[in-house]
């Protein structure tokens, strides 16, 4: 028992000090972004994980405090599967709590994302699923924790479009599975408790552009296309978050696997519950690439299948197992935190690397511009990264990409005609692409630790030329709004195209 606290103690230490000394990245700076600036919505996604940081910055801007959610995240879901199994015994119980928290996402991931309120809320409704399940024999208070599953489900809606994957599995669990009399009422105030969130974020998305339907279906969409090579790679970030020992011993005992699944309410909840994302994202995956992140969610109801399935023995083994492989994981981040820059030299993350090595030493270098400059970067992610480390705006210069487009509506380019901008880059620029908006271009370069940063000092900004050849491009790339969508206002066509109203 003592080497189980211990244990425990050693890996919430070593999480707190990643998060502490991991330099902030450029998902996560842009988050903080939205958080800085409190809205009912943002482009990509849904506002959850904005609102939460609105909340922390009051406090800190500590990237450890920020984190916090991401750190005290797998605690929470080792909770919930030792709740889960308790009755199943309790070595049973604490075992799956430990397999949890040694599953290769809760030993590594400290980031602040739009995950992050996805996976606590789809769990908790998980968990509330489950309660109401056990309670089928006293209706009112099913129908109460059916409720409550589909509260937790709409906040999981508000983080990631995605937790619309488990409204489907409980769904496919009531038609097919489910034989109780509360089933179909449970279903039905489960969805009503549900609703208010995507309802809301359908009319903050009516009066926005539309932002987050065009970047989730259409924009990220444009360049999909079959392939055999993104379910293989599905296939190995599925085995690799589950681990392999694990499956191998499911795999064994898949007899009593379906057993277990046919008699018991949690092991068919769990099963039914994780099977039917994991099978959507399957399909998905021939046409588009899966993000590893995107099974945090539920890959923790493995664990639950496993400490029903198979016995404490097995469990234990395979608790040693994941041990080890969760010291690996420590071993190889504590290496990579620790490697110095030029290490990375030379790979095709050395300039990206450089740029969170460097931020300070860049900021020093470019702060005699800020009082008259506008400072901007032509990477979203860069951009928010800067900002961050600065504490002051760094607008996104050029068309960008169709992630992370929270700056077209941040930066007003109408009101910086005639004002001098700098840009920073980490490659090489080309001097036609910057001439044509500005009256005059100086280039410079800054050399830190053998790593070349390029300035591009424009004076004299030509409003009209950028909305010309950029953004006019971006509203047609970006902002082409179906016509079958109604629309209750646009800020960004409002602003640069007036005459399309």
């Amino acid at each position: 028992m003592r080497l189980y606290w211990l244990g425990l103690l050693a890996l919430l230490a070593f999480r707190l000090w990643f998060a502490a000394v991991l330099p902030m990245t450029g998902d996560e700076a842009y988050f903080v972004f939205w958080g800085e600036h409190p809205a009912g919505g943002y482009y990509d996604h849904p506002p959850m994980v904005g609102w939460w940081l609105s909340a922390l910055l009051t406090i800190s801007r500590a990237e450890w405090f920020l984190r916090l959610p991401a750190l005290v995240l797998p605690l929470i879901l080792a909770w919930g599967v030792w709740w889960l199994v308790r009755t199943y015994g309790a070595e049973r119980a604490r075992l799956a709590a430990l397999l949890i928290l040694l599953q290769p996402a809760n030993v590594l991931n400290v980031l602040i994302t739009t995950d992050t309120p996805v996976i606590l809320f789809s769990f908790l409704s998980i968990l509330a699923y489950v309660a109401a399940l056990r309670s089928a024999q006293q209706p009112r208070l099913a129908l109460l924790w059916h409720a409550l599953a589909g509260a937790l489900l709409g906040l999981a809606f508000l983080g990631k479009y995605f937790a619309a994957l488990l409204g489907m599995a409980y769904l496919v669990h009531v038609l097919f599975i489910r034989r109780d009399a509360v089933r179909w009422p449970g279903f039905a105030l489960l969805l009503v408790a549900a609703l208010p969130a995507p309802l809301y974020n359908l009319w903050w998305n009516s009066s926005h552009c539309w932002v987050n339907i065009l970047f989730n279906f259409m924009n990220r969409n444009a360049e999909a296309g079959f392939s055999w090579q993104n379910p293989l790679l599905y296939l190995a970030s599925l085995v690799y978050l589950a681990t392999p020992w694990v499956l191998f011993e499911l795999w064994r005992q898949r007899q009593k696997m379906l057993e277990s699944v046919r008699t018991n309410c949690e092991a068919s909840a769990a099963f039914w519950l994780m099977l039917v994302p994991l099978a959507l994202f399957a399909l998905m995956s021939f046409w588009r690439s899966i993000g590893l992140h995107w099974l945090f969610s539920f890959i923790p109801l493995l664990g639950v299948l496993a400490a029903i399935v198979l016995s404490p023995t097995v469990l234990a083994k395979l608790v040693r197992w994941s041990a080890v492989f969760g010291v690996l994981h420590v071993l190889a981040m504590a290496i990579l935190v620790s490697l110095p820059a030029q290490a990375w030299k030379d790979t095709s993350f050395s300039r990206s690397v450089a740029l969170r090595l460097h931020a300070r030493e860049l900021l020093t270098h470019i702060a005699p511009y800020a009082p008259d400059h506008l400072l901007a970067m032509e990477s979203f992610s860069a951009a928010a990264f800067m900002a961050y480390q600065s504490g002051r705006p760094f607008a996104v210069f050029g068309s960008g990409s169709y992630f992370a487009r929270q700056d077209d509506f941040a930066t007003d380019w109408r009101a910086q005609s005639g004002r001098n901008v700098l840009i920073l880059r980490t490659f090489p620029p080309r001097a036609q692409d910057y001439l044509p908006y500005f009256r005059q271009v100086e280039f410079r370069e800054i050399v830190i630790d053998g790593t070349r940063f390029h300035l591009i000092i424009g004076q004299g900004f030509n409003y009209a030329v950028y909305h010309e050849n950029v953004l006019t491009r971006i509203r047609q790339r970006f902002y082409r709004i179906p016509t079958w969508l109604p629309q209750r206002g646009c800020e960004f066509t409002e602003r640069y195209f007036p005459e399309m109203k």
